[in-house]
């Protein structure tokens, strides 16, 4: 009979084998300081101050639709992470989107990160090493800079 151990997927949960210490260790990520997954806290603070700045645009040209502010987040988050590997918020708490093999996000995976971090729950179905199905899809991380 075949296992899910045998198929593995992005929904095993925590480390089928048990011998990961922290996130990022099997991806040969340190477990801390530069080039280490970024952990809950800072990535909260960084989504807030990114909705922050995007809700703040809204009520000046919009009159604070909600429509406008997810629209406007979008097009932040497309435009920064896909130029740059970060969005504001990413950039002050010294974090930035990276394939697993350490470079910038890019454009397309910007764009499909962006989307799939927008529709929210895709962004709350975290694997082992702390990534969401939105960075799964396209092999990136939110690391450490």
């Amino acid at each position: 009979m075949v296992s899910r151990h045998d198929i593995g997927s992005w929904m095993e949960g925590p480390s089928p084998s048990g011998n990961q210490q922290w996130p990022g260790q099997r991806l040969g990520r340190p477990a801390s300081g530069p080039g280490s997954i970024a952990r809950f806290p800072p990535r909260a603070a960084a989504l807030l101050i990114d909705w922050v700045l995007c809700s703040l645009l809204s009520a000046a040209f919009f009159d604070y639709d909600s429509f406008a502010t997810l629209y406007i987040f979008l097009i932040e988050q497309i435009l920064f992470v896909g130029f740059f590997g970060y969005s504001i918020g990413h950039r002050l708490l010294r974090m930035q989107v990276q394939t697993l093999d350490g470079r910038p996000a890019g454009y397309l995976t910007a764009i499909i990160r962006s989307v799939l971090l927008c529709l929210v729950i895709p962004a709350l179905i975290i694997d082992a090493d702390q990534r969401g199905i939105h960075d799964r899809a396209r092999g990136t991380g939110l690391f450490r800079i």
